[in-house]
C-alpha cells in the first residue's frame, strides 16, 4: 500500500527498508530537505556529524569492513560531494560496499554552473560501481533499492545516488520494493564444475603447493569453508593485506603475510612453488613486485568472483569464478588430504632467518629509542589478538600488518589499494560504531593524523571509545625510509614540525599520554586499554626505524631484502 511523501521522506523510509541503523553524513543546503525529515526518524536511524565529508566516508567504510553490511554517508552537492570522492575511490580498489548520497542543486538549474553545482556522476563514474541522478521523486525509492542490491552483491563496492533538491521536495505516492535482481547485472556465475576438477587434479599432483588468499575469502563470508580447505589440503597459505583475518593468525598453515614489506619466506616461497592457488586476491603489484619474473615456475589456480581479475596481471593455468563460499566447498570435496609437512617446514627455515634479521631487533631493540614494532608487540600481549585492529597508511600500518596477531574474523581495517592518509581515524571511529562491545585500537602516524584530526571532534561527540596510538617519528616515515634507501638520504619535504598533539586532544575532550622512554611503555598501554574512553597515547619513536623485509619497486619476489644494501 502506497502513501503520499516528500522525497525527502522516501529518502529516510527507503533506508529503513534497507536495515539502516547509521548515516554518517555533513549537511548542506542541497541535502537539507532530507536532514530535514532525519528528525522524524531519530528512533530508527541515528545520524553521525562528522567534522568533514572525507571523514564521513572512510567513517562508513570502517563500519562497513567490520560489520559486513553496507555503510551509508550523506553529503551536500559541490564541495560536500567532491570531498567524498577520495574515500569513494578507495572503496572501490578495497570492495567496500558503500550507499554515498549527495544533494544537487534544482533540476532546472542542471549545467547552468549554479553555487555549489557539481556534475559529482560524472566525477564519481570512474570510482563507483553504479551512480545516478534523480530528478523526479518517483525515482527515489527505485534508485535507493538498486543502489544497496549492487553495493552488496557481487563483487562489493561503492555507489552513489545524487538527488536533486526539487526532487526531494516534490510529493509522491511511495511504496518501497527490494532490489531481487537486474537484467544487465550478474553478481556472480554458477561455478564450474570443469574447472574445479582441473584445479583439484593440478592440487593432487603437486609437491610444493602454496596458497595465497585474499579479502575475497571476507567478503564472501568464506572463512569456515576456507579453514576447511586449508586443513584437508595441508598446504601452507599466505594471506594479501586486506586478507589477514580470514584464518587465525596461529593457525600452523598461517604462514604470513605476502608482499612489499611481507614475511620473507612467503615472499621467496612464491618463486619456489609447483602450484600456486589464489583465493579472493587480485595479483595486486605490490603483492607480486615483478611480474615477469613472478612464480613462472608454478601452475596458477585463481578462484575469483570478477572475471576482470583473471588474466589481468598473471596468467593462470586454471580460472575457477564464482563466489568462493560457493566454489571452495566443491574443491575440498576433490582434493585429497595431504600433509605437507616438510614442505611447510622450509618456510619456516626462512622465517628463523627473518626473526634473527629483522623481527628480534623490532621487538628488543638495542637502541634507546622505541619501535613501532615493540609497542604493538606489547598492545598483542595485552589484547591476546581479540581487538579490532585499524591502521592509517604508511610505516604504522605495514608494522602493524606484520605484527598484530588476530583471533577473529573482520578485526582489520585498513586502505590497501588506495593508500589513502588520513582515513585511520575516521575508520576507527565507524568501526567502533559498528562493533561497539570490542576493542578498537587505531595505529597511526604523526602525518596521517593531521589529515583528519577534526574528527577528534566526532569520535568526542559520539563518545566512541577508540583507543588511539599514534606512532610519532617526526617525519613522513614511509617516504622518509624509500629517500633513506634510495635517494642517498636526502630528506626532502619529509619533516615535520608538529604540534602538541596531547593538548590538542585534550581540547577535544580527549584523555591522553606521552610515552619518551622505553620503562613507561607497559604502564602507559595499561592505562589506555583500562580507560572507559577514547585515548590518545602519543609514542615518541626512533627516527630510521625501517620496515623490512622489503621488496625493492621492480624487483623479483625472490629479491627480497632483510636489512639495508651495504654500498
Amino acid at each position: 500500500m502506497s502513501t503520499r511523501i516528500a522525497g525527502s521522506h522516501a529518502v529516510m523510509r527507503s533506508l529503513i527498508e534497507e536495515g539502516v541503523e547509521y548515516i554518517f553524513g555533513y549537511p548542506g543546503g542541497a541535502i537539507m530537505p532530507v536532514y530535514d525529515s532525519m528528525m522524524d526518524y531519530q528512533k530508527e536511524i541515528k545520524h553521525i556529524l562528522t567534522r568533514h565529508e572525507q571523514g564521513a566516508v572512510h567513517a562508513a567504510q570502517g563500519y562497513a569492513r567490520v560489520t559486513g553490511r553496507v555503510g551509508v554517508c550523506m553529503a551536500t552537492s559541490g564541495p560536500g560531494a567532491t570531498n567524498l570522492i577520495t574515500g569513494i575511490a578507495d572503496a572501490m580498489i578495497d570492495s567496500t560496499p558503500l550507499v554515498c548520497i549527495t544533494g544537487q542543486v534544482v533540476s532546472p538549474l542542471l549545467g547552468t554552473d549554479a553555487f555549489q553545482e557539481t556534475d559529482v556522476v560524472g566525477i564519481s563514474m570512474p570510482v563507483t560501481k553504479w551512480n545516478y541522478l534523480v530528478t523526479k521523486a518517483e525515482e527515489i525509492p527505485w534508485a535507493i533499492s538498486q543502489a544497496f542490491y549492487i553495493a552488496s552483491t557481487g563483487r562489493p563496492g561503492p555507489v552513489l545516488i545524487d538527488i536533486t533538491k526539487d526532487a526531494q521536495f516534490a510529493e509522491f505516492d511511495f511504496e518501497y520494493k527490494k532490489c531481487k535482481g537486474i537484467r544487465s547485472y550478474i553478481p556472480k556465475t554458477d561455478v564450474d564444475l570443469k574447472k574445479i576438477d582441473e584445479a583439484a587434479a593440478i592440487i593432487n599432483q603437486a609437491k610444493k603447493p602454496y596458497i595465497l588468499f585474499g579479502q575475497g575469502i571476507l567478503l564472501g563470508n568464506a572463512e569456515n569453508e576456507f579453514r576447511a580447505f586449508v586443513e584437508k589440503s595441508g598446504i601452507p597459505a599466505a594471506w594479501t593485506i586486506l586478507g589477514v583475518c580470514a584464518l587465525p593468525s596461529d593457525h600452523p598453515n598461517n604462514m604470513g603475510m605476502l608482499g612489499m614489506h611481507g614475511n620473507y619466506s612467503t615472499n621467496i616461497m612464491c618463486n619456489e612453488c609447483d602450484a600456486l592457488i589464489a583465493i579472493g586476491m587480485r595479483f595486486d603489484d605490490r603483492v607480486t613486485g615483478d611480474l615477469k619474473r613472478f612464480a613462472k615456475q608454478a601452475k596458477i589456480i585463481h578462484l575469483e568472483i570478477d572475471d576482470a581479475e583473471v588474466d589481468k596481471n598473471v596468467k593462470t593455468d586454471v580460472a575457477v569464478l564464482g563466489d568462493v563460499k560457493d566454489s571452495l566447498p566443491l574443491l575440498t570435496e576433490k582434493i585429497e588430504k595431504k600433509d605437507h609437512g616438510q614442505w611447510i617446514e622450509e618456510f619456516r627455515k626462512l622465517d628463523k632467518i627473518e626473526y634473527e634479521k629483522v623481527i628480534q631487533k623490532d621487538f628488543y631493540p638495542e637502541k634507546e629509542g622505541l619501535t613501532m614494532g615493540e609497542v604493538i608487540r606489547r598492545i598483542n600481549e595485552r589484547t591476546k589478538g581479540e581487538a579490532i585492529i585499524v591502521t592509517d597508511v604508511g610505516q604504522q600500518q605495514m608494522f602493524a600488518s606484520r605484527y598484530a596477531k588476530f583471533k577473529n574474523t573482520r578485526s582489520f581495517v585498513t586502505s590497501g589499494g588506495l593508500g589513502t592518509m588520513g582515513f585511520g581515524l575516521p575508520a576507527a571511529h565507524g568501526a567502533k560504531i559498528g562493533a561497539p562491545d570490542k576493542d578498537v585500537i587505531l595505529f597511526v602516524g604523526d602525518g596521517g593524523i593531521q589529515m583528519t584530526i577534526q574528527e577528534l571532534g566526532t569520535i568526542n561527540q559520539t563518545q566512541a571509545a577508540v583507543k588511539i596510538v599514534l606512532m610519532n617519528n617526526k617525519y613522513l616515515g614511509m617516504v622518509r625510509q624509500w629517500q633513506e634507501l634510495f635517494f642517498d638520504r636526502r630528506y626532502a619535504e619529509t619533516y615535520l614540525m608538529n604540534p602538541d598533539f596531547i593538548t590538542i586532544a585534550k581540547g577535544f575532550g580527549i584523555e591522553g599520554k606521552k610515552v619518551l622512554h622505553r620503562p613507561d611503555l607497559d604502564a602507559s598501554i595499561d592505562e589506555m586499554l583500562a580507560h572507559k574512553g577514547a585515548y590518545l597515547l602519543e609514542v615518541s619513536i626512533e627516527k630510521e626505524n625501517n620496515v623490512f623485509p622489503m621488496v625493492p619497486t621492480g624487483a623479483s619476489v625472490s629479491e627480497v631484502i632483510l636489512e639495508p644494501q651495504k654500498k
